[in-house]
């Protein structure tokens, strides 16, 4: 396990702009989301269905992570999911959509570090691996 400790900091870290804090607290309810709606194979689902699986795919494969628009975020994710991160974060919707179009390539790529989607067990021990960083 000893690489995948630290993980959300390098993550929210290498990001760029807004607060550690804030992309942790993201990143901490996306992890729930994921785990609550799929997993990765979930969200490939979803972004796919909205015309965006080849963005989607490019972060779980090897190569390099295409990046994705906060407009993408929301088309991906669907507006509900938007404002549900952004309730139980207290981040505003189009915060949400900014630092996802940030973390989320990254969260995905690191979560898939062979190219696979993990099965939905392994994706709930990565995240709360990621997040035993925080504590």
């Amino acid at each position: 396990i000893g690489g995948s400790m630290g993980i959300l900091d390098n993550i929210t870290g290498q990001t760029g702009g807004g607060t550690s804090g804030t992309r942790s607290v993201l990143v901490s309810a996306l992890m729930g989301l994921l785990a609550n709606q799929g997993g990765i194979s979930g969200l490939m689902q979803r972004f796919a269905g909205s015309g965006l699986g080849d963005i989607v795919n490019s972060w779980v494969g090897t190569g390099p992570n295409k990046p994705v628009t906060p407009q993408q975020v929301q088309q991906g994710l669907g507006q509900d999911t938007i404002n549900q991160l952004s309730q139980q974060t207290g981040i505003a919707p189009e915060d949400v959509k900014s630092h996802l179009s940030q973390v989320l390539p990254q969260v995905v790529d690191r979560l898939t570090p062979q190219g696979k989607v993990p099965q939905q067990n392994d994706l709930v021990t990565k995240g709360m691996d990621m997040l035993k960083g925080l504590l």
